[in-house]
């Protein structure tokens, strides 16, 4: 039996040698660099560049000393509820519920013009998303035409501004998601359904989401995941201003590693985010296994 496992071993383990040592070098070692530096006074230039120190846990006691770290991270929670949990996730199943039975051409146009926002390069969609929202922007054009107020969207409103960014962008995903997930609901629950009485939002409530109930749950764990760690979007836009109002937390380290020099504060917050994408996490697979 022994022999026969090893057999098996030597059999996959050269065509996927490749696989390891790349995964190795460009995701495991960058991740426990980033352990490591999270320890040490690690900097862009000086002394400390030169010959970094062990600190221990200094930079994580900055981390709760300070203020900016917590700000950071509760904008960050509410760029991703907003953006991920109820835009993009309510957002795609509303689009998917309503294609489900129209007829091909609708379905068509309406699909073409929510992934041609998901397809754009990221900086792209941020401009775009500026051009919209700005003080000379198409917004204002619009609201100006119509005798109403203007205003810069990007100074006064800037979470919502980045949050609606997100969520034009990325609802083509989840979209796409619950599209597949509805085909694959069977007909005569919904049936049995109606012909009981129940109207479209009660068989919806009770029939169709617990049946596609596992499919949400790791859509919402996707979504939440990408967007954690949203930086060129939210850069583009606001740079995390006006006055740190969306400076979430990849953009405070990005700030405190490349503009300061501070690498290994950096990497602490790194981590700080790294314990926030795991939290959504266990919360989503804790749903999954409740369901079994």
């Amino acid at each position: 039996m022994a022999r026969r496992e090893h057999q098996r071993i030597v059999t996959w383990l050269p065509p996927l040698s490749p696989s390891f040592v790349l995964l190795g070098l460009f995701v495991v070692g960058p991740i426990l660099w980033c352990f490591y530096a999270a320890f040490t006074n690690t900097a862009m230039s000086g002394v400390a560049a030169r010959n970094p120190r062990f600190v221990g846990l200094e930079n994580f006691a900055n981390i709760v000393s300070g203020t900016d770290v917590g700000a950071s991270l509760w904008l960050t929670v509410l760029f991703v509820l907003g953006s991920a949990v109820v835009g993009q996730n309510g957002l795609g199943m509303l689009l998917a519920v309503f294609m489900q039975r129209r007829g091909r051409l609708l379905r068509g146009v309406v699909s073409s013009i929510v992934v041609a926002a998901w397809v754009l390069p990221e900086v792209v969609a941020a401009f775009a998303v500026y051009a919209f929202l700005n003080s000379q922007g198409t917004l204002n054009e619009v609201l100006s035409a119509l005798g109403l107020g203007q205003q810069n969207w990007l100074y006064t409103a800037p979470m919502f501004a980045i949050i609606l960014a997100n969520v034009w962008r990325g609802t083509a995903f989840s979209m796409l998601v619950y599209q597949a997930a509805l085909s694959e609901v069977p007909g005569d629950l919904t049936e049995a359904a109606e012909v009981d009485g129940a109207g479209p939002v009660s068989r919806f409530w009770h029939v169709v989401l617990p049946t596609i109930r596992r499919t949400v749950v790791t859509n919402l764990m996707l979504i939440t995941l990408q967007t954690i760690g949203l930086f060129g979007l939210i850069y583009v836009l606001t740079a995390g201003g006006p006055d740190n109002k969306t400076r979430t937390l990849p953009l405070l380290m990005y700030e405190q590693a490349f503009k300061f020099g501070q690498i290994g504060y950096g990497t602490a917050i790194a981590l700080v985010l790294l314990v926030l994408g795991a939290a959504f996490s266990m919360v989503y697979i804790r749903s999954l296994r409740a369901e079994v």
